[in-house]
């Protein structure tokens, strides 16, 4: 019997899947455990085996193209089955959808034309009384109106007619990909193709960059790259245009302009142009009112007035050097400017005695510095300028403030603050790092003895939900590692069943592709406790804030040799500070308190993390 193989779910946040290549072709023997195809879900190409055996019957979805999850992918069955009732029955429910949408479409004209009677008598009742508000405007105004409106309507039904319009054969409009689950928007690193440039299926196109690291995007499609939506550096949101691909010389733009103007939006939006048509005719009656208004008064004023106006301009030129010293311009000439640059000479204490206050030649030369009166009388005199530059964030930025402001104003955090003795841990490292070929840090000893701790308090290991709480029984801890644009947090997950060496070989891998945005979405997702570690940086102390959705994050400061008091007596010692920043609604402060209990016995005494 033939079995039906649906396009699988291979995430959580997965919603459709695209076919990236076909291992089998139809009529191959499949094996239970073979791989049939590679599928490209949002997070990664994975390959999916067949847990059937038999002959491949039929392929449902070809290599590159998209399909949402339980769609048909394909069919196992024996060799020579008939499957027709397989594949045929969607284009009977098609045919039957269709048969309804014709029976509807006849009513629907039906309620037209009953309509369309209805509208003829309204639209007589209406042209009476635009004709009576005609009689009121001008001839030639109304006239000029009717041009305007009946050209909108044209230039609408035309923008109409295009957006509705199908793409031209061949062509593929690609948009800005959901390349991570928390995926916003993207901003394109750089271009790997330009236009006009031949694309092949596999092909990449360009870097994005998104809110979590920088990804290749490859093309799915084959053809020339006759557009480029964005260019390099620039921001969109998701599914906005990012290219077009299609054969060579078509014409694209129509879509170009239709992605611009929003498409089917010029539709929606026909109403509030022809309302704001109507505001802007009664403003522009309001506006020559007031103007007419206006130039009465202007010829009614008394010709005495210009009596007044004869005296000497002291007061029109006081007005505009007046005028020109508030504002924060400084009027200058060409050559004066030059010499003011060349002596060194900051134009704002200068004032100028050209026409309106401008700063000219005599001006400079009779410039005498006032640092020597100032140095005199001990007054600091500013040489300097306000400056500063404007960076556009980057997409890691708006992720950082965006998590991190969430977390900060929906958990309720409150601080456990300890100090642990480090000599057993100082001389427990020392004698694993004698061992060849062995490294671990001090970080790798706090990771493992973090997840060793959260085994036994859960609690601290949990989540939080509008109407449960999730006490993880596995152990994924992120450590947050600083990049150039700010910081990323991988997971290594099972720390509490990794060594050592492990941890530590992973942390180091982790670090470094994070530095060169190499790091793949799954490496930092799931995590469900966090360790922030800036003692390497000389921080003796510091707070941090829950990285979402964990319920604790540890911050480790710098082992600092200080003096202690053991067995009564003041002896040269080494310590380390570390504050735990908890979530109310999981874990209470009696529940931290006894989780940082467990964490000191494992760190003070580190040979209880090998038993």
């Amino acid at each position: 019997m033939a079995e039906i193989i649906n396009m699988p779910r291979l995430s959580d946040t997965m919603e459709e899947g695209t076919v990236a290549s076909w291992l089998k072709k139809v009529g191959d023997k499949i094996e239970e455990g073979d791989i049939l195809a590679e599928i490209e879900t949002d997070k990664a190409t994975m390959e999916f085996e067949s847990f059937y055996e038999g002959t491949l019957l039929y392929i449902g979805v070809q290599e590159g193209e998209t399909t949402k999850v339980d769609e048909l992918l394909a069919i196992i069955g024996e060799e020579d089955e008939d499957i027709s009732e397989y594949t045929n029955g969607s284009s009977k429910a098609k045919s039957e959808d269709k048969s309804d949408d014709d029976s509807d479409e006849d009513k629907e004209d039906k309620k037209k034309a009953s309509d369309e009677d209805e509208d003829t008598s309204e639209e007589k009742n209406s042209e009476e009384k635009s004709e009576k508000a005609a009689k009121k405007d001008k001839a030639e105004a109304s006239e000029d109106e009717d041009e305007d409106e009946a050209k909108d309507e044209a230039e609408d039904e035309t923008s109409n007619e295009d957006a509705s319009g199908d793409l031209p054969e061949g062509v593929t409009v690609v948009t800005m990909p959901r390349l991570s689950d928390t995926m916003e928007e993207g901003t394109v690193a750089t271009w790997l193709k330009k236009k006009g440039d031949q694309v092949e299926e596999g092909d990449m196109l360009a870097e994005i960059e998104t809110d979590k690291a920088t990804m290749e995007f490859e093309s799915f499609q084959e053809g020339t790259l006759l557009h480029i939506g964005l260019d390099e550096g620039e921001t969109a949101k998701v599914d906005a245009l990012l290219a077009i691909i299609g054969p060579e010389g078509t014409d694209v733009s129509n879509i170009i302009k239709n992605f611009k103007a929003g498409g089917d939006a010029s539709a929606k939006e026909e109403k509030p142009k022809k309302e704001s048509k109507e505001d802007s005719k009664k403003e522009e009656k309001k506006d020559d009112k007031k103007e007419e208004q206006k130039t009465d008064k202007k010829e009614e004023a008394p010709k005495q007035d210009t009596k007044k106006e004869e005296k000497p301009s002291s007061s029109s030129s006081t007005s505009s050097s007046s005028s020109s010293s508030d504002s924060s311009r400084v009027f200058v000439s060409p050559l004066a400017k030059k010499m003011a640059e060349e002596q060194n000479i900051n134009l704002s204490q200068l004032k100028g005695s050209g026409e309106n206050g401008r700063i000219v030649k005599r001006d400079i030369e009779n410039y005498t510095p006032q640092a020597a009166s100032a140095a005199a009388s001990g007054e600091f005199v500013a040489t300097g300028q306000e400056d500063y530059e404007e960076k556009n964030n980057s997409q890691m930025r708006k992720a950082i403030a965006k998590a991190l402001t969430n977390s900060k104003f929906s958990a309720p955090h409150y601080y456990l603050n300890v100090e642990y003795d480090m000599e057993n841990a100082i001389a427990f490292r020392a004698q694993f790092n004698s061992v060849p070929d062995v490294k671990i840090s001090y970080n790798d000893m706090i990771v493992k003895a973090c997840a060793l701790a959260l085994k036994k308090h859960p609690q601290v290991n949990s989540q939080w939900f509008a109407d449960k709480m999730r006490l993880n029984h596995h152990v994924h801890i992120g450590v947050a590692v600083a990049v150039e644009d700010g910081l990323v947090v991988p997971v290594v997950k099972f720390a509490n069943e990794q060594t050592l060496p492990q941890i530590g070989a992973a942390v180091k891998d982790y670090a470094g592709r994070a530095r060169n945005k190499k790091l793949t979405p799954q490496e930092m997702e799931g995590s469900t406790f966090t360790v922030s570690n800036l003692g390497m940086f000389g921080i003796e102390s510091f707070t941090s804030i829950i990285n979402q959705p964990n319920s604790a994050i540890l911050s480790v400061g710098a082992i600092v040799e200080k003096p202690v008091v053991k067995n009564g007596q003041v002896v040269v010692g080494n310590t380390m500070k570390l504050c735990l920043a908890c979530d109310h609604r999981t874990v209470d402060g009696a529940t931290g308190a006894l989780f940082l209990e467990t964490l000191k016995g494992y760190i003070e005494n580190p040979i209880t993390m090998l038993m």
